[in-house]
């Protein structure tokens, strides 16, 4: 049966995604897309965080080179000729199916990564931080100045609303599926290595910069898939889209989902996208003075990540997986303590 279990996830993720799609009304299924969005984003930086030890703060950087990518290559010819009249006259007649230009915006951001990757990550620590957190800021100043092909601070609006239910949880089903695997592989095992001790690993024949490169260009591939739907969901993009708030957000479902941990970071994920939506009404209704309490809902969710910072570092899940903690505490109920191998076949 377990062999079973992933079809029947995905079966029953995209079925009630399809019956959300057709029931919800516009609001919920922007919010149900979002955390599809959401998940995509802290499960592909849990990989180079959480997986391989490195902490990046450029993500936000990726998820524009998506966003900007998909959105001028779907844009139709006639709306390119008015809204982006200085493009390039063979990008100004592409039009693309919304898929392909996901990949390609995807593509791109690989490049971009390998490229900015090999002198970066051998940097470490609050270094590689700091040069990561410079890549986002490069790629936002190219927006804002870059006009004949991003309308600067205008940003580019009127996208094809392409993003619905079923595309993104079935690239978050996609995303998901493929970071489980890599991290259940021999590649998945050798950035857990390089993570514990880079040295060892090392020592041990574990390629360690090819190792951290290729972990960092997987995670801006699906940042980028992100950042395209993201732009077709909104269907308005600007440079300051992609600040840093963006990827503060991300890291914070990381950080309290559990760093390492899938499960986690879906979670964690799932939790920033709902809270912020359920205290801003809370915002709305409280007041003081009559005047309501605007911004008390960032407030919440800053000390709610300082209370995890402070208690639980290491997250919710710690680096524990969800269907592992079941078949652990099916084990238990059964009286019988589980072997390694019932650990490894969960």
């Amino acid at each position: 049966m377990r062999r079973f279990v992933p079809l029947i996830s995905i079966v029953v993720v995209m079925g009630l995604a399809g019956l959300a799609q057709s029931a919800l009304n516009d609001y919920y299924q922007r919010i149900l897309a979002v955390i599809a969005i959401n998940i995509i984003l802290a499960v592909s930086l849990n990989l180079t965080n959480g997986y391989s030890g490195d902490f990046s703060l450029g993500h936000a950087a990726f998820m524009a080179i998506g966003a900007y990518t998909s959105a001028i290559l779907t844009l139709p010819a006639r709306v390119k000729a008015v809204a982006l009249p200085d493009l390039p006259a063979w990008l100004g007649q592409v039009e693309l199916p919304f898929v392909m230009a996901a990949l390609i915006g995807g593509g791109l951001a690989a490049v971009v990564a390998f490229l900015v990757g090999i002198p970066v990550l051998r940097l470490r620590g609050h270094y590689l931080a700091v040069a990561t957190l410079g890549l986002m800021v490069i790629v936002q100043v190219i927006g804002l100045n870059w006009q004949p092909v991003t309308r600067g601070a205008r940003g580019i609006n009127g996208l094809p609303p392409f993003t619905t239910l079923l595309w993104a949880y079935g690239w978050m089903l996609v995303t998901v599926g493929v970071i489980w695997r890599i991290v259940r592989s021999p590649l998945g095992r050798a950035m857990m290595a390089v993570r514990e001790d880079e040295l060892a690993a090392a020592c041990r024949g574990v390629p360690v910069f090819r190792t951290r490169l290729l972990a960092f260009v997987c995670g801006a591939f699906f940042a980028s898939i992100a950042g395209a739907l993201w732009a077709h969901l909104i269907t308005a993009i600007t440079p300051s889209s992609f600040a840093f708030l963006m990827t503060f957000n991300v890291v914070a479902m990381v950080v309290i989902g559990g760093a390492g941990s899938i499960s986690g970071s879906v979670i964690g994920a799932v939790l920033m996208t709902l809270l912020p939506e359920l205290l801003r009404r809370v915002e709305t209704t409280l007041a003081i003075g009559g005047q309501p309490l605007y911004g008390l809902s960032q407030i919440i969710v800053a000390l709610m990540m300082l209370g995890v910072m402070l208690f639980r570092p290491q997250g919710l899940m710690g680096r524990r997986e969800l269907p592992e903690m079941l078949a652990s505490a099916g084990m238990s109920r059964s009286g019988r303590r589980p072997t390694i191998e019932a650990a490894r076949e969960a």
